[in-house]
C-alpha cells in the first residue's frame, strides 16, 4: 500500500476537517473528489506533516506520518494549490533551490533542474523570471518542483488552475506519462471531473471530512446504476405499462428505444419477466454506465444544481480519449 490512513480526525478549533477517515490506497494514480470543505487539501498536508491530526493513524510507504514526518516529505513531490515561487529569481535557480531543500546537492539538484523543466516543457524559458511566467508557465513550475528530488509519490492541488483548454491537455498528458510510464503514484486532488477521469484509473470522494466512495471509475459508472435501453418486437406501450406497474421507470426516445430503470434489487432478469408476461420479443439489451459526474453526486448526496463543485466541458478543453 502507498497510503494507509486509519480512524483520522483532524480539528480547526471546533470544527472538524477530517471526521474518522479510513483509507487505503494502493501504486497508480488517484483522483481525490469532493465538494468545497470536504477535506480534500487537509488530508494532503495532514499527509505531509503541516498539520497533526487530533487522533487516529497514517502510514505513507510504510512511514508514519507523524513520528517522521520529514521522512515522508522526502518520498513525495508535492504541487500546491497556490502559487510559492521566489520574486526575483529564474526558473532554473528556483527549481534548483528545491531541489537543495529536499536534500540535493547543489551541483545535482542544477543538473536535475535542467532536466525537470524541459520536462514539462519550460526548456526555453527556464532562465526568465519566474515573475514574468503565465499562469499555465507557473502550474508548470509547480510541477517542476514537485518532480526535482525524484520522489515515489505525488500529492498535485489542483494543477490545471487557470491553464487554457490546450495547456490543461498538456498537463494531464503529463501526468498521466509520470503515472503510467514513470510510474510514480499520484493523487490527483481537483474539483475538476473531466480531468480526474482522464488521468486517473481509481477515485475517492469526501464529503464533510470522511470518505463516501472510492474505487476504481469504471466499476464504481458500471454497478452504481441499474437503467437499461430495450429495443424489441411487439406491443411496447404494452410492455411499457407492465414493467411501471413493477415499479420500474420507462421513457422512449424517438427511435422507439426504451430505457428502463428498475426498481431497487432487481437485476435485468426483471425486463424478461416483463417481456413474458406481454409477449414482448426483447431483441436488444444495453446496460448504461453513470458519468463519473453522477458517480460523484449520488455519493454526496446532492442534486446537479446544488452540487459545491464543477463539470469542466471536456470536449472544448480536448479531453476525451
Amino acid at each position: 500500500m502507498i497510503l494507509e490512513l486509519d480512524d483520522l480526525t483532524v480539528t480547526y478549533g471546533r470544527k472538524m476537517a477530517l471526521r474518522n477517515l479510513t483509507l487505503k490506497l494502493g501504486e497508480g494514480a488517484v483522483g481525490l473528489l469532493g465538494p468545497n470543505g470536504a477535506g480534500k487539501s487537509t488530508l494532503l498536508k495532514t499527509v505531509l506533516g503541516f498539520l497533526t491530526p487530533a487522533s487516529g493513524r497514517g502510514r505513507l510507504l510504510g512511514m508514519d506520518i507523524c513520528e517522521d514526518p520529514l521522512a515522508v516529505r522526502r518520498q513525495v513531490g508535492y504541487m500546491p494549490e497556490s502559487e510559492g515561487h521566489i520574486p526575483g529569481m529564474n526558473a532554473v535557480a528556483f527549481v534548483a533551490f528545491t531541489g537543495e531543500l529536499s536534500g540535493m546537492g547543489r551541483t545535482d539538484a542544477m543538473a536535475r533542474a535542467h532536466e525537470v523543466l524541459s520536462y514539462v516543457g519550460l526548456g526555453e524559458a527556464r532562465y526568465r523570471s519566474v515573475d514574468t511566467y503565465s499562469t499555465g508557465m507557473k502550474q508548470r513550475i509547480k510541477l517542476a518542483q514537485a518532480l526535482i528530488h525524484d520522489p515515489k509519490v505525488l500529492f498535485l492541488d489542483e494543477p490545471t488552475n487557470g491553464m487554457d483548454p490546450r495547456g490543461r491537455r498538456e498537463m494531464l498528458d503529463l501526468i498521466r506519462d509520470i503515472s503510467q510510464r514513470k510510474k510514480i503514484s499520484i493523487l490527483l486532488c481537483s474539483h475538476l471531473l473531466p480531468d480526474v477521469e482522464y488521468a486517473c484509473r481509481e477515485v475517492v470522494v469526501l464529503n464533510k471530512g470522511t470518505v463516501v466512495t472510492s474505487g476504481n471509475i469504471e466499476k464504481l459508472k458500471a454497478q452504481r446504476r441499474r437503467v437499461y435501453l430495450v429495443r424489441g418486437k411487439g406491443n411496447q406501450a404494452a410492455f411499457g405499462q407492465v414493467l411501471e406497474a413493477m415499479g420500474c421507470r420507462v421513457q422512449e426516445d424517438r427511435d422507439r428505444i426504451l430505457r428502463v430503470e428498475l426498481s431497487d434489487g432487481e437485476d435485468a432478469r426483471q425486463i424478461f419477466a416483463a417481456a413474458d408476461q406481454n409477449g414482448f420479443q426483447v431483441r436488444h439489451l444495453t446496460r448504461m454506465r453513470m458519468s463519473l459526474e453522477e458517480v460523484f453526486l449520488s455519493a454526496i448526496g446532492a442534486p446537479e444544481t446544488n452540487a459545491s463543485y464543477q463539470v469542466a466541458d471536456a470536449k472544448n478543453g480536448n479531453l476525451v480519449n
